[in-house]
């Protein structure tokens, strides 16, 4: 049986995605949650060079290249920051770059697997009224391919404050890696998935205990009785969450329990689940999707091989 995948109408939203997967269980479904969360390459920024020490700017005014957090700090900051990956560029993991899989660490990073930022920044002049001044994201320039430029949405990341007479001068290497590694280099957050149901109007006039709180779903339809249409049924997956989210109202602890006596239930569908998650605007929810499949393909390729290789 061949597993089937199917983006649920009105998805993704932004960065969000809702993903029906069905002819499965639930030990695949959540090999794809962990492909996602560990094995799908991003960039992010591994190493940061700061500039040290005091000097004089351009009006001739002494400078000191330090802020209000440590450079560790700043650094960690740095990574954390989504890095726009694009694996049609060319760039490979740096083990397996030609120029540098065979050199020290620390001499590692060439055009084929780095992407180089550089930012520098001063506090404000000495005759200015403002006392500090704020480093933001937007402030990153990037020395490699623009395509690689931090997105637009995430410009407005604070890294640091500077004060009268401090200034900030760096540059930054980006390389791929896996979230296994570290979680700067996960693409993905609040990835889950739950059987995907069908609900069903058991008990109408019980129900009336939670259509009369005027309960919408998230694309404006009322909650209530025409929602189940004739057969008594939501298939619509988007209302069935929707509707499982409105039970919260009239289940224990809300007085309402008792009146409403269970009068609608959820009826799982064998072999499906709705799967969910959101990128950090590094990879777009589907090719984040595609490329965890992807992986998991390329891993059981080659366990087939081991196999029928040890076997021969």
């Amino acid at each position: 049986m061949t597993m089937k995948t199917e983006i649920v109408e009105g998805w993704p939203q932004g960065h969000e995605i809702r993903i029906l997967i069905s002819d499965t269980d639930a030990s695949q479904v959540n090999a794809i949650r962990r492909a996602l969360i560990a094995d799908v390459p991003k960039l992010a920024i591994t190493r940061v060079d700061f500039s040290q020490g005091v000097t004089q700017d351009n009006k001739g005014e002494v400078v000191e290249s330090v802020n209000v957090l440590p450079d560790e700090v700043l650094a960690h900051r740095l990574a954390m920051i989504p890095i726009p990956t694009n694996l049609d560029e060319g760039l490979v993991f740096p083990d397996a770059c030609e120029n540098c899989k065979d050199v020290v660490e620390k001499d590692k990073g060439c055009p084929m697997c780095q992407v180089l930022y550089t930012l520098s920044a001063r506090g404000p002049s000495a005759d200015s009224e403002e006392a500090f001044k704020s480093v933001y994201a937007r402030d990153i320039t990037t020395i490699s391919d623009p395509v690689f430029d931090i997105h637009e949405e995430h410009k407005d990341i604070p890294l640091t404050v500077l004060a009268k007479g401090q200034f900030l001068e760096f540059y930054a290497f980006a390389v791929l890696g896996r979230g296994r590694d570290h979680a700067k280099w996960s693409p993905v957050a609040a990835v889950g998935f739950r059987p995907q149901c069908t609900a069903v109007l058991d008990k109408p006039k019980k129900a009336e205990t939670l259509f009369k709180l005027g309960l919408t779903t998230s694309d404006g339809k009322p909650i209530d009785a025409k929602l189940f249409g004739k057969d008594k049924k939501v298939t619509n997956i988007n209302h069935v969450m929707d509707i499982e989210k409105a039970l919260h109202q009239v289940g224990p602890g809300t007085g309402r329990e008792d009146a409403f006596d269970n009068a609608i239930s959820m009826e799982p569908v064998d072999g499906a689940f709705v799967f969910s998650y959101e990128t950090d605007g590094a990879h777009d929810p589907v090719t984040a999707f595609n490329m965890a499949l992807n992986e998991l393909s390329q891993r059981f390729t080659e366990l087939k091989e081991d196999v029928a290789s040890a076997l021969a």
